[in-house]
């Protein structure tokens, strides 16, 4: 499956809001966002933002709340619209089912969780084979994961610098409600599929699904 190699920044600037696409990095002031004020990206990045801000139209607010969802969870758009087919085949609010889903994929997990500064090197982790589901070493970061699904650092990698520095800087008191943390053990688990009120995405999924359904 194909992913983004560009600049990440310039993915924010686009979108005209940090989307914390380089962890820590993004809080400091060697942020591009902050150094270049927000604007676009591109030579005329001001003309741009000043024209997105005259004209609007519902079709580019529905797809950039869609492009804006894409960039955070690091999906192509054929990726993307396949999460987005399986929520519609859901019970429930195809939004809400799409947030939840993308939210149980395995790298967005290891992130949540606080074992990687961002989805993008949480990706990295899986890919590695640093972690185990259910026993099984797991090197798909789209591995959606269920309710009572165990995910464990396997033991070759817990003797690393970087496990070694991390559990020590995970605060388990930060891990979202729905995922529960055992740092003695190297041990999560997912409780339960979360509701929208449980996820801090800045996405307005609606926009999303009327995206889709034109």
């Amino acid at each position: 499956m194909g992913r983004y190699t560009g600049p990440v920044c310039k993915l924010c600037r686009r979108e005209g809001e940090k989307l914390m696409l380089k962890g820590s990095r993004c809080l400091s002031q060697k942020c591009p966002f902050e150094r270049d004020r927000g604007y676009p990206p591109g030579e005329h990045g001001r003309i741009a933002q000043y024209r997105r801000r005259r004209r609007s139209s519902d079709y580019n607010r529905q797809l950039r709340e869609k492009q804006k969802a894409r960039r955070i969870y690091g999906l192509m758009e054929r990726q993307f619209r396949r999460f987005f087919r399986i929520a519609e085949r859901t019970k429930g609010l195809t939004g809400e089912n799409l947030i939840a889903t993308l939210e149980r994929r395995l790298d967005n997990v290891v992130y949540r969780l606080g074992w990687a500064d961002s989805r993008a090197q949480a990706r990295q982790l899986v890919q590695h084979g640093h972690f185990v589901v259910n026993g099984y070493r797991t090197k798909i970061p789209s591995y959606v994961l269920g309710p009572r699904d165990v995910i464990t650092v396997r033991e070759g990698s817990r003797v690393r610098t970087y496990f070694i520095e991390r559990v020590q800087q995970i605060d388990e008191g930060a891990v979202p409600r729905w995922l529960s943390l055992d740092l003695n053990t190297w041990t999560a688990r997912v409780l339960t599929v979360p509701a929208r009120d449980e996820i801090e995405t800045p996405l307005n999924e609606q926009l999303i699904v009327e995206y889709y359904s034109r």
